[in-house]
């Protein structure tokens, strides 16, 4: 008390805000930790302001950078926390301005049983019509990329791309083929990278590349992808960070959700488009346990198909359901879109990150199933065995009960470390005996495991795939502007899903990730340069991919031509190839 009358005497605010910790300071702190083991996720989220002019312009280049050279304005920025009402992540509301106190109103305890669960769910019966109409079809990679880059998406941007640039006075004139050619540099990108971009132009034989070079001039390649632009600025909304991207968001949950294949179970979980500025004095190392980036919550099916994504904004912007944290309402907008396509029994997965018994509930009223990890301050209450008796015994031991009124099961289980799981569909029979990794003799043992452990083990790693899959060939090229990187994600989830369609539809023919995207790039590029080449050839490309017996497919065409070998009228052509050739000419011509 007497130190409190002296700042006030003094004038000082006896209770000073904490400052919110820097990024540059949350990077000291990691570089500092020499024996940290883990590997830790920072989130940056756009700026404040990032519906404002000056977020359009580049502030130099990004090529070479492998590191994170990040920009002052990033790391001197407030480090934002995702967690939101959580008892171990808010310590610091103590020392904020006092807030009238609401009337809180007392929830009736659960009545847990020790039983196993009865779900009331119906079994899944639901067929995929649409599906099996894709099958049909037959589509190519790129008629499958072209079911998310569709005709419309691609007119958009075109559209607001040419906007932008005459907002800037440039008479830019991009039209729907150079565009498609600048996504398929960006595709070719994740597979072959240089140091520089601008190097796949060069005329020195250890760097030149052909297929790029004739598609499209440099300079034209520069202009373009610097006035790359997905919304109009005078219609953004200021309350949204991702405003720049939203149309294009939208756009892309539209038909990710359209074409999905309908499926019972998914997976809901985070993933991040890891994004390094080039400007400022820090650089964050390799080898340290932490990557920077936007952090995008996803919905998934079970092998990795990207249903649904909505960027992360902080709760700042996106306000949480009064019932639940930021991440269960996150799974509440997944399971909306998805009962979209109808009121099925879908089964959701997800980890301790999401899960509560309150978010069970919600679900199970919503006639979704649901099984996750969970925190322990999350089972209300919940009277297991406490984990260090439970440890005494033997590996594979478990306990569990079953709230009486909403038949909610929550288990915990004794693996390698204490696992508690949630789940309103699955319960403990059958146990099967799995074998398991004894970390001192480095043998196999076989322990008990309960039914819903072993499903959430099988099905929850949808998300995982899915970044996987990304990460494997992500667009490497990426500009200035804060939103670069996450064209390039979006680019890469497309790919993804697409060839996840063509895993489906196409069983006997099946190609991998990698030649799935040679492909398409390879045809947007060789499409570009038989019309981008006036003045500098007089005949189309040739390479050697006619011979490679690689991703060629027949189609229509609309016009006439003649065909390569018979030289005969047909309305066929060989889409990679770009060349007219009869279906009885289609093997000989890429054999000869």
């Amino acid at each position: 008390m007497a130190s409190t009358s002296r700042d006030l005497a003094a004038g000082r605010d006896p209770h000073p805000k904490m400052k919110p910790a820097k990024l540059l300071e949350v990077l000291n702190a990691l570089e500092e930790e020499s024996s940290s083991n883990g590997r830790e996720e920072i989130f940056i989220a756009p700026p404040d302001n990032a519906s404002g002019e000056f977020t359009d312009e580049d502030s130099g280049e990004e090529d070479g950078q492998r590191g994170a050279h990040l920009p002052g304005s990033v790391l001197h920025a407030s480090v934002l926390s995702e967690e939101s009402g959580t008892e171990e992540d808010n310590d610091d509301l103590e020392l904020q301005p006092a807030k009238k106190r609401l009337k809180t109103v007392v929830k009736p305890q659960r009545v847990w049983t020790k039983r196993d669960i009865q779900p009331d769910f119906g079994s899944w019966t639901a067929s995929d019509p649409h599906m099996e109409d894709l099958k049909s079809q037959e589509l190519s990679p790129v008629g499958l990329f072209e079911l998310f880059f569709d005709e419309g998406t691609i007119n958009f941007i075109v559209s607001e791309t040419n906007r932008y640039a005459w907002q800037k006075n440039v008479n830019l004139s991009l039209t729907a083929q150079e565009l498609k050619c600048v996504l398929g540099i960006l595709i070719l990108s994740g597979y072959i990278s240089y140091p520089r971009r601008r190097m796949f132009w060069e005329t020195s034989p250890d760097s030149h590349h052909h297929l790029v070079a004739d598609a499209i001039r440099r300079d034209r390649f520069e202009l373009i992808f610097s006035y790359l632009h997905f919304a109009d600025n005078n219609k953004l909304d200021e309350s949204d960070r991702f405003a720049k991207v939203r149309p294009l968001i939208v756009r892309m949950n539209c038909n990710f959700q359209k074409h999905a294949p309908l499926e019972e179970f998914y997976s809901f979980g985070e993933s991040m488009c890891e994004y390094f500025g080039h400007r400022g004095s820090k650089q964050l190392h390799a080898g340290k346990p932490a990557r920077l980036g936007y952090k995008i919550w996803c919905g998934t099916t079970s092998r990795g198909y990207l249903v649904w994504f909505e960027p992360s904004q902080g709760t700042l912007f996106t306000k949480p359901d009064r019932s639940l944290d930021l991440g269960g309402s996150m799974v509440i907008k997944f399971v909306d879109a998805l009962q979209e396509r109808g009121f099925l029994p879908y089964h959701i997965f997800f980890d301790k990150v999401f899960t509560s018994v309150k978010l069970m509930s919600i679900l199970r009223k919503k006639g979704v199933k649901a099984t996750g990890t969970v925190r322990e301050y999350r089972t209300e209450r919940c009277p297991l065995k406490d984990p260090k008796e439970l440890k005494k015994m033997k590996r594979g031991s478990f306990d569990y009960k079953v709230d009486e009124s909403e038949e909610i099961i929550v288990c915990r289980w004794h693996d390698s470390s204490m696992v508690n799981i949630c789940s309103n569909a699955v319960g403990i029979e059958p146990v099967r005996l799995t074998s398991r990794q004894s970390g001192a003799a480095k043998t196999r043992t076989q322990v008990h495991q309960p039914s819903l452990v072993k499903l959430y083990q099988e099905k929850v790693r949808g998300v995982g795939r899915m970044d996987q899959n990304i990460a494997k060939y992500k667009v490497k090229i990426r500009g200035m502007k804060w939103y670069s990187s996450f064209i390039g994600y979006v680019i890469d989830a497309a790919l993804n899903n697409a060839w996840q369609l063509h895993r489906i539809c196409c069983q006997d023919a099946q190609v991998d990730l990698l030649a799935f995207r040679r492909y398409v790039a390879c045809v947007y590029l060789e499409s570009n340069a038989d019309t981008s080449s006036q003045g500098r050839r007089s005949r189309r490309l040739e390479t050697e991919s006619r011979f490679d017996m690689i991703g060629h497919w027949i189609i229509h065409q609309d016009k006439r031509t003649r065909c390569a070998l018979c030289h005969s009228q047909t309305n066929t052509r060989c889409e990679k190839c770009q060349k007219g050739v009869h279906a009885k000419c289609f093997r000989e011509y890429h054999i000869r």
